[in-house]
């Protein structure tokens, strides 16, 4: 994928959904898709963050975002939060 197109998916929801990247601190949104490998999907599931679970970005300091997930929190690295469509809780 392109470099533009990502950034135009990050940016712009397609279908209501937006990369995890793009969320703001205090956003709570729901995991709707997981863009990744065997390996890295089942390292993430292995966390808790599955397809329709909610979870809050904590902290974003512009390296590892902290997430608040099942009554825990997690530590994701940006290129892994670029895996991971969500979609905003009205």
């Amino acid at each position: 994928m392109k470099s533009n197109q990502l950034d135009s998916e990050e940016f712009e929801p397609r279908n209501g959904t937006f990369l995890l990247s793009a969320a703001a601190k205090g956003q709570t949104v729901r995991l709707v898709h997981i863009d990744a490998g065997k390996k890295l999907t089942h390292r993430l599931t292995e966390l808790g963050l599955t397809p329709g679970v909610e979870l809050m970005l904590v902290h974003d300091s512009g390296g590892p975002m902290l997430l608040s997930v099942r009554d825990s929190r997690v530590a994701v690295g940006r290129g892994m939060a670029e895996k991971l469509h969500v979609a905003e809780i009205r």
